[in-house]
C-alpha cells in the first residue's frame, strides 16, 4: 500500500526489541525510506569520522551520545529525505531530540515497541555479530554451526562492547530515565501507539493495522 502522501514516523523501544525490524517491514509495506540511528552512528565510528570517534566512547559504556552530537547527524541525513516519507528507527533518545525532531517535521506515529527488561537482557546476553558482514547471531534462537564463528566464512564472531551485562543494564536505565518524557510528548501530541509483547512476529500484525489506519485518517 503506498501513502497518498508524505508519511513520517518514529520506532522507539529498547535495545534490542526489535525496531530494525520493525522498521524495515513498515519500509518496504508502506514505501517508505529506513532511517536508523544506531546503523548511522556505528557506520561513523568504522569511518572512525569526528562525530564517530566522540560517539564510541559514550557508546561503549553503555551511555547515550550527546545530543549535539546525534542531533547533527540526523538532521544532515534526513534533509536528504525531504521529498520521502520514511521512518526514523531509533531516534528521538532524549527530549531535547525530540523537541528538535517535532519542531521540524510533522510526525504521523510514534510507534513505541514496549518489550520487558528480562526479554531485552537475555536477546542481548546472547548475541554475537561477524563485523565484516553485519550477520547477526543469538547463542537461544539463531546460534551459529560453530560456537563463536560465522557460518559462511569461519571467521571469529565478537559481542558488541555496548552488549555485555553490565552495559545493558545502564542502556535500560538510560532508555528508561529518557523515554518518559518523551512518550508523554508523543501522547500528548496524538500520535503515540504502544505494542507490549515478547515476539517481534505477534506485534507485527498489530503495527501493520494501526500504520493503516494513519494513512487511512490521515
Amino acid at each position: 500500500m503506498l501513502p497518498k502522501k508524505l508519511i513520517r514516523a518514529v520506532i522507539l523501544g529498547p535495545p534490542a526489541s526489535g525496531k530494525g525490524t520493525i522498521s524495515n517491514r513498515i519500509s518496504k509495506q508502506f514505501n517508505l525510506k529506513h532511517l536508523s540511528a544506531g546503523d548511522l552512528l556505528r557506520s561513523q565510528i568504522a569511518l572512525e569520522t569526528s562525530a564517530g570517534m566522540q560517539a564510541q566512547k559514550y557508546i561503549e559504556k553503555g551511555n547515550l551520545v550527546p545530543d549535539i552530537v546525534v542531533v547533527e547527524l540526523i538532521s544532515n541525513e534526513l534533509k536528504e529525505l525531504e521529498k520521502n516519507g520514511w521512518v526514523l528507527d531509533g531516534y528521538p533518545r532524549t527530549i531535547v531530540q525530540a523537541k528538535d525532531l517535532v519542531k521540524n517535521y510533522k510526525i504521523d506515529a510514534a510507534i513505541c515497541l514496549d518489550v520487558p527488561d528480562d526479554e531485552i537482557i537475555s536477546r542481548i546476553s546472547g548475541r554475537w555479530l561477524h563485523m565484516p558482514s553485519g550477520r547477526v547471531y543469538n547463542t537461544e534462537w539463531n546460534p551459529p554451526l560453530i560456537h563463536g564463528f560465522d557460518d559462511p566464512t569461519g571467521e571469529p564472531l565478537i559481542q558488541r562492547p555496548d552488549d555485555h551485562p553490565g552495559v545493558i543494564k545502564r542502556r535500560l536505565e538510560n532508555y528508561h530515565r529518557n523515554m518518559e518524557s518523551i512518550l508523554r510528548m508523543f501522547y500528548e501530541e496524538g500520535i503515540l501507539y504502544k505494542f507490549r509483547g515478547r515476539e517481534t512476529n505477534a506485534l507485527w500484525p498489530l503495527i501493520k493495522d494501526q500504520f493503516n489506519n494513519i494513512i487511512k485518517n490521515d
